[in-house]
């Protein structure tokens, strides 16, 4: 964001002006003129407090979107123009976003008899094709389909939304990325990210971007990553496949652990409803199916048979961290993708399996 404050300034002046001037502009009478007087005066002071109480919350948090002039009310960082010319918001031209506890189906069909084909969580962003009997026709990332619109709000109330709901991340442009634990190469590497990755950025430093990776905090190099307003988006269940030779227990496992996407993190956490961490997800999952873990991940990555990730079925464990230290661990759900509980933004939520380096893949299972 280049020099926000002085943009936010020469705005606001410039609003100011328009304003005075059409004080200016009204009835000569005299009463007119001491009414239009008092006004003038009233808008100065609200005009000066309302600036230095924004210029104080723009120095306060860098990240922080922008004051908003003609986009009805939405951040200057969430506009763009697509190849048409149209004006889209997040990437969305007709922009919906889902409220909803955990989450929602997506069906081919406007029925909750309708075959379905997709989830999508809360805040998730969506194009909103056409709204009809209580149904909405929406597409978001690969997903299309329908949704029950009483989980979904639109026009005004979305454009009010999406300001607190959109993620700034950054997104890795290479193939390897090296979270590090200061913003200097002289400094240890926490992790690697992957291309096409998002983090969820904590604050942008002078060619550096300090960043979340699940609840740990690092920095990547600003010149192997690009910068945005995104919101979430909706999975396919053909993203969600199993894969073949794949065992009931497994499919079982994996379908009860899907259940609670879009939940809560809470750390120490352990109820899959109300709040659960990493380690407690695995551990209360497993749990289900008669399976005792310790709520540690360490302590899990101890337990079982070690394998290689290319060996990974459904419902093996995968284990992340920085160095040699681990920190976090998911359940492998196939097709390269990974559920678990992240962090306090996002929930128990879906990620590939290679969003981090890996440190460990384990099998408790049996195939």
């Amino acid at each position: 964001m280049k020099n926000p404050i002085r943009k936010l300034i020469a705005g606001a002046l410039i609003t100011f002006m328009v304003i005075t001037s059409s004080f200016a502009g009204m009835s000569n009478e005299v009463h007119a003129d001491i009414e239009n007087n008092r006004l003038q005066a009233g808008v100065t002071a609200a005009f000066s407090y309302q600036l230095m109480k924004t210029v104080a919350s723009v120095r306060a948090n860098q990240t922080s979107l922008s004051l908003m002039s003609g986009n009805g009310g939405v951040a200057d960082e969430l506009i763009s123009y697509n190849e048409d010319g149209n004006r889209t918001i997040c990437g969305y031209i007709n922009l919906g976003i889902v409220q909803v506890e955990g989450n929602l189906n997506v069906r081919e069909e406007p029925s909750k008899d309708g075959k379905i084909v997709g989830k999508i969580t809360n805040n998730c962003g969506c194009e909103v094709f056409e709204i009809e009997n209580g149904w909405a026709r929406i597409e978001s990332g690969n997903c299309k389909g329908y949704i029950s619109a009483e989980y979904l709000v639109y026009g005004d109330e979305a454009l009010e939304l999406v300001n607190e709901v959109a993620r700034h991340v950054v997104t890795v442009t290479t193939d390897c990325l090296r979270v590090r634990s200061n913003p200097s190469t002289d400094s240890s590497i926490m992790t690697t990210v992957g291309k096409g990755e998002q983090l969820e950025i904590v604050e942008i430093l002078d060619g550096w971007v300090k960043v979340n990776v699940d609840d740990d905090e690092g920095y990547v190099a600003a010149d192997y990553c690009t910068i945005s307003y995104e919101l979430k988006k909706g999975m396919t269940l053909s993203e969600l496949y199993f894969g073949s030779g794949v065992s009931d227990l497994r499919i079982k496992l994996v379908q009860f652990a899907l259940k609670y996407v879009g939940n809560r993190y809470v750390w120490g956490g352990t109820s899959l409803t109300n709040g659960i961490d990493c380690s407690g997800f695995t551990m209360k999952v497993y749990q289900q199916f008669g399976y005792s873990l310790p709520h540690y991940s360490g302590s899990q990555a101890q337990m079982g048979t070690r394998i290689k990730a290319s060996e990974a079925k459904p419902g093996d464990l995968f284990f992340y961290g920085h160095g040699g230290t681990i920190g976090h661990v998911a359940i492998y759900i196939g097709n390269g993708q990974i559920v678990h509980a992240s962090n306090k933004r996002d929930g128990i939520k879906i990620s590939s399996c290679s969003y981090r380096s890996i440190i460990r893949v384990v099998r408790i299972l049996p195939d």
